[in-house]
């Protein structure tokens, strides 16, 4: 089980769930908030490091953004720098995949003495791939349309549970090789659900 902590900075507070032993890890994701539940990229490391799932600010109980710019990646990176002088880390590694992996590239060039380790996956696609009309990000593709709906519903203060759980399901499963093994990838219960910003 993930155990909670807080920790105050003088960018404000932000909830924090550690696991693991060894060197240290930062792990975060933008658009999402964790629990005690971990998350499935962040325990696949709890072997070799000491994890720190940090909410960024807006998700779960960490503080909230002042103004907009707050939520930006280069602002959230001077956060995470923040936070490991908070828990007394010269350095840290520095671990995230798709727009988390897009922060720790923000965050290795904005303070690159601060880390021992990058560790990043899928961070980022082309121009040519995100127009292309077989990419879920180009709006010619019929993807694009489903993943606007299952934003619309993720979004709505009216969708119930059952349709939220089923339209994160759906999202999933658009970034899956082999859908039919569902149940083998996501068989041990685990956070990382998006924050809806009001």
């Amino acid at each position: 089980m993930w155990e909670r902590m807080f920790i105050s900075t003088s960018r404000g507070k932000f909830e924090i769930y550690t696991q693991g032993k060894g060197e240290p890890v930062c792990i975060t994701h933008l658009y999402s908030e964790f629990n005690e539940l971990g998350y499935y990229f962040a325990d696949s490391l709890i072997d070799q490091f000491k994890v720190y799932l940090i909410n960024l600010k807006e998700a779960g109980n960490s503080c909230r953004a002042g103004i907009e710019e707050e939520l930006s990646m280069k602002e959230t990176s001077k956060d995470l720098e923040a936070i490991r002088e908070a828990l007394n880390y010269n350095k840290w590694c520095f671990a995230g995949h798709s727009t988390g992996g897009m922060l720790g590239l923000i965050y290795a060039t904005m303070f690159p003495k601060s880390l021992t380790k990058l560790l990043v996956g899928g961070a980022t696609a082309t121009k040519k791939y995100m127009e292309h009309e077989g990419s879920i990000y180009s709006p010619r593709s019929p993807l694009n349309k489903k993943l606007k709906k299952i934003f619309a519903v993720l979004e709505s203060p009216d969708s119930t549970t059952e349709e939220r759980r089923d339209a994160n399901r759906e999202w999933t499963n658009m970034s899956l090789y082999n859908i039919e093994r569902w149940d083998e990838y996501f068989k041990k219960p685990s956070s990382g659900n998006v924050v809806q910003k009001g």
